[in-house]
């Protein structure tokens, strides 16, 4: 039985079995079976090549995470639960862009609060232009679901998707440059999600509830878990189905 998550992993990463193989430091006959025979490698090998294809080990081998570990390795994801996303302090939020190197993926209907860091899009601009990846996910203004988000809210129909439109006003000027990509979801909104790298502030949302007014969770990913890549892909998913702005 092929391990086909394995093997795509490794392709998507533009590795071969060799090149796994020196990475992990066992033969590539080992590697072969791994994909082909769908062998489970022993947990230092799982934790090394998890690390280099930027996978959960959960993701790769299921088989081999138990659920009662799962859940204690989902535990270890979390650095810390906000009460609110306002209470998120602004250090972080500042700490997480600046260190970012290779990626930044944001996913709202508007996240106009980012914009209090006077610094944002210089950063932003610097990153994409130093070879990361920016991705922004905004609400598609004229879509039903945010209309019905700001319904929920109580403060009128309109009134979010007027939010979404000064958001990619604002975030616009960045729109062309090398690196930065912007694009417009009309999903339910679950959650919000800012990553950076290996870390993440996840806001789940309450039914009524302005955004910043409900949790936030600080993630920081681990190889062997699951929990930081469950909202990643998340995210993946709601930008292969987003569209390019009506600028």
């Amino acid at each position: 039985m092929v391990n086909d998550r394995l093997r795509d992993a490794i392709r998507c990463k533009g590795l071969n079995v060799e090149g796994v193989a020196l990475h992990v430091g066992v033969d590539s006959k080992s590697v072969e079976r791994w994909v082909t025979q769908d062998r489970v490698p022993y947990p230092k090998n799982r934790h090394a090549l998890a690390g280099l294809l930027r996978e959960s080990e959960a993701y790769l081998w299921p088989s081999a995470v138990t659920s009662e570990r799962a859940g204690e390795l989902a535990g270890s994801e979390v650095v810390k639960i906000y009460s609110s996303r306002d209470s998120v302090p602004r250090e972080l939020w500042e700490r997480l862009l600046d260190q970012a190197t290779s990626r930044v993926d944001v996913l709202v209907y508007v996240g106009m609060f980012l914009t209090e860091n006077p610094n944002l899009l210089p950063a932003l601009r610097a990153k994409g232009a130093a070879g990361g990846r920016v991705r922004l996910l905004f609400g598609d203004p004229d879509s039903r679901e945010v209309a019905r988000r700001s319904a929920d809210e109580g403060i009128g129909k309109n009134a979010i998707s007027a939010k979404c439109r000064n958001a990619l006003a604002f975030f616009g000027r960045i729109a062309s440059d090398p690196g930065v990509e912007i694009r417009c979801h009309g999903t339910t909104l679950y959650n919000s999600t800012y990553r950076y790298d290996d870390e993440m502030i996840v806001n789940p949302h309450v039914y009524g509830l302005p955004a910043p007014h409900a949790p936030a969770l600080h993630l920081r990913r681990l190889s062997a878990a699951s929990l930081f890549e469950t909202y990643a892909r998340c995210f993946d998913t709601i930008w292969e189905t987003a569209k390019l702005p009506k600028w």
